[in-house]
C-alpha cells in the first residue's frame, strides 16, 4: 500500500470564507488575503530585518505579561515566547510576505506575525499548522493588543535598531575627515565664496568642518531616537485600554524594556500617542538633514577634485573604476556622485513621511506603513553610503599642494588682508591691477610703495591668513 501524499494546501477560515493556504506556509489567511490585496511595491516586511524583529519583541513582551497577569496559560506562554525567540535570532523572516504598502494602518503586517508566531508555536506544541483551536493567531499571540499599538510600538523599536549603525557609520566618517584634516594641517590654498575667491584657509580646515558638521548630526539623531522611546503599547485600538487588563501596559513595557534593552517607556496618554506621528516626523527631518549635509559635502568633493587637468584641482579622489565606455583614462567621482543619489531619495522619504503624517484623521493615522517603510530606508541607505563614502572615497583623499599654493599666491583674495593698513579704495585699485595685468598683489603693492617687504612678509604670509584672527598693525 503506497504512503499517502502530503496535502499541498490547508483549509483556514476567516470573516470573508475560507480560503486555500499552502500548507507549507507558516502564514494564514489574513496574510493570504493581504499579499492578494497589496501587489504595490514587490517589497516585503521581511526586507525590514529589524522590523520582524521588533514585532517578535513586542509580541514576546506581551505574551509574557498575560502570562503574568493570568490571561495566558504557562504552556502556551512557553511556546509563543520560545517562537518569537526564533524569528529575533533570524528564523521564518521570509515568512513575512506582506507588502511594505499596505493599507489598514499595519493591520496586515500584524496578522502576519500573529500568523506565523502562532504556527511556530503550534509546531512545538506537536500540533500541525492551523490547528488554530490549540493556539489561536488572535485569541493568543494577539491578546490584550490591537494592531493600533502592537504595530507602532514594533516601528519604534525597530527605528531604534536601524538608527544604532547609522550613527556608527557616521562617526566612521566623522573619523576619517578628522584624519584626512590632521594630515592636511599644511596645506593651505584658497577659500571660496559663491564659487569666487576668497581669502586663504588650510585645506585641513576645510576637512575639519566636515568632520564637526558630520559629528553634529550623530548628536541630532540621538535627540530624535529619543523620542520614539515613548510607545503606546497597552492601548490597545484608540488608547482607551479596552480589553488589556489593568496593569498590563506597564507589564509589558517593562518586558520589551528587558527583552530589547532599551528604556522604552508608557505614554501618559494613551489616546494622544496613539494617533501621534509626531516623533517619526521629527526622526524624518533629522534624516533629510543628514541626507541634505552629506550631499552638499559630495559636492564640494567632486568641484574641489574636478579636473583633472581643465578644473580645480585641488584634491585626489581615489580610482575606483574606468569612468566611460567611450573615453579612455577617464575616472569620474563615482562614490560621491552615489551619496548624492541616496540624499535625493531620503528628501523624497521625507515628503512621503510628511503628507502621511499629515493626512492622519481622528483617533489614529492609518498612513504608518509608508511612513515605517521611508525611515527604515532611509536609515539602511544613509548607513551604507556613509560606510562606502568612508571605505571607498575619504581615506583614500590626496592632495596637490604645490598646486594649492600657486592658486594662493596668484589669488586677488590676498588683498583682504591688506584694508586695514593701505585702506579699502587702494586695495581695490591694487586688486583691479592684479586682475587686469595677472600680475600679483605683492607685486603692484611694492611698486606704489603702499607697504614694506618686510610688512607684505607678514600680512600676506597664507599660514598666518589662515590661523590668526587678529590684525597685525605696521611698525
Amino acid at each position: 500500500m503506497s504512503a499517502p501524499l502530503a496535502l499541498s494546501h490547508r483549509t483556514e477560515h476567516d470573516l470573508l470564507g475560507d480560503r486555500e493556504v499552502p500548507a507549507g506556509a507558516y502564514y494564514g489567511v489574513h496574510t493570504l488575503r493581504a499579499v492578494e490585496n497589496f501587489p504595490i511595491t514587490g517589497i516585503p516586511v521581511s526586507a525590514h530585518t529589524e522590523l520582524v524583529v521588533a514585532l517578535a519583541c513586542v509580541k514576546q513582551a506581551a505574551a509574557l505579561a498575560n502570562q503574568e497577569l493570568g490571561l495566558l496559560d504557562r504552556r502556551r506562554a512557553d511556546a509563543i515566547v520560545r517562537a518569537c525567540q526564533e524569528i529575533r535570532a533570524g528564523r521564518l523572516h521570509e515568512q513575512f510576505v506582506v507588502d511594505v504598502i499596505q493599507g489598514g494602518a499595519g493591520t496586515s503586517t500584524n496578522m502576519n506575525a500573529n500568523e506565523v508566531i502562532a504556527n511556530r508555536a503550534l509546531e512545538l506544541l506537536g500540533h500541525p499548522r492551523g490547528a488554530y483551536a490549540e493556539l489561536h493567531p488572535l485569541e493568543h499571540v494577539n491578546l490584550s493588543q490591537s494592531t493600533n499599538d502592537a504595530y507602532p510600538t514594533a516601528v519604534r523599536v525597530a527605528l531604534q535598531l536601524c538608527a544604532r549603525p547609522l550613527a556608527t557609520a557616521l562617526t566612521a566618517l566623522a573619523d576619517a575627515f578628522s584624519a584626512k584634516a590632521a594630515g592636511f594641517a599644511p596645506v593651505v590654498k584658497m577659500g571660496r565664496t559663491q564659487l569666487q575667491d576668497a581669502v586663504p584657509m588650510t585645506l585641513g580646515q576645510e576637512f575639519g568642518a566636515f568632520a564637526v558638521t558630520v559629528r553634529e548630526d550623530v548628536e541630532r539623531l540621538t535627540e530624535a531616537c529619543r523620542l520614539l522611546l515613548e510607545i503606546n503599547l497597552g492601548g490597545t485600538a484608540i488608547g482607551t485600554g479596552l480589553n488589556a487588563p489593568d496593569g498590563y501596559a506597564a507589564t509589558a513595557c517593562a518586558h520589551l524594556c528587558e527583552l530589547t534593552d532599551l528604556p522604552v517607556t508608557t505614554a501618559a496618554d494613551l489616546v494622544e500617542a496613539t494617533w501621534d506621528v509626531g516623533a517619526f516626523v521629527q526622526l524624518s527631518g533629522v534624516l533629510k538633514r543628514i541626507a541634505v549635509k552629506l550631499s552638499k559635502i559630495c559636492n564640494d568633493l567632486r568641484l574641489l577634485s574636478s579636473g583633472p587637468r581643465t578644473g580645480l584641482g585641488e584634491i585626489n579622489l581615489p580610482a575606483v573604476q574606468a569612468g566611460s565606455s567611450i573615453m579612455p583614462g577617464k575616472v569620474n567621482p563615482v562614490v560621491p556622485e552615489a551619496v548624492n543619489q541616496v540624499a535625493f531619495r531620503v528628501v523624497g522619504h521625507d515628503a512621503t513621511v510628511t503628507m502621511a503624517a499629515e493626512a492622519g484623521q481622528l483617533q489614529l493615522n492609518a498612513f504608518e506603513p509608508v511612513i515605517a517603510h521611508s525611515l527604515l530606508d532611509s536609515l539602511a541607505v544613509l548607513t551604507s553610503a556613509c560606510w562606502t563614502l568612508t571605505e571607498r572615497c575619504v581615506t583614500g583623499i590626496t592632495a596637490n599642494p604645490a598646486h594649492l599654493r600657486h592658486q594662493v599666491d596668484h589669488s586677488i583674495g590676498t588683498v583682504t588682508a591688506l584694508n586695514p593698513f593701505i585702506g579699502y579704495t587702494a586695495a581695490t585699485s591694487v586688486a583691479a591691477d592684479a586682475l587686469a595685468t595677472g600680475r600679483t598683489v605683492r607685486e603692484l603693492v611694492l611698486e606704489r610703495e603702499l607697504l614694506t617687504e618686510e610688512q607684505l612678509d607678514l600680512l600676506l604670509s597664507p599660514e598666518r591668513l589662515a590661523f590668526a584672527p587678529s590684525a597685525v598693525h605696521e611698525g
